[in-house]
């Protein structure tokens, strides 16, 4: 599982508005909770559909101390969310893979059995694969 820690800017609510939260690491991309405990589950949801079916690169987490420096952040409180990138959905990419005949039929009697495409196949292998590792 790969997770990063990102910084996330939180605007403060009271009895009648929200929480709302800033993601300066991901252009656009803000959400709000009702409750505080509640902040990181919508950050993941949020930076999850963020990159849905979008063509972008996984950005490194900026410096807190950098981004207080440019005036941007005021009258909030900085938090430290822990982001699952795997959980995150971009555009598929083309690849050319060469694999033994073999290795391809059992690949495609498998994933026929399990209802699923070559390709789905090889994703769900290759997260198992990564994760256990």
């Amino acid at each position: 599982m790969v997770k990063m820690i990102y910084p996330a800017y939180v605007h403060l609510g009271d009895k009648k508005h929200a929480h709302g939260v800033t993601l300066p690491d991901f252009n656009g991309c803000f959400t709000s909770a009702d409750n505080y405990i509640d902040l990181p589950a919508s950050v993941q949801e949020a930076v999850e559909l963020h990159f849905e079916g979008e063509n972008l690169s996984i950005p490194v987490p900026s410096d807190i101390n950098e981004l207080e420096k440019t005036g941007e952040y005021e009258g909030g409180v900085w938090m430290l969310v822990n982001i699952d990138l795997n959980k995150l959905k971009t555009k598929p990419m083309r690849l050319n893979v060469s694999l033994p005949s073999h290795i391809v039929k059992q690949m495609d009697d498998f994933a026929i059995e399990n209802h699923l495409t070559r390709s789905a196949l090889i994703v769900k292998a290759t997260e198992k694969y990564l994760n256990s590792h």
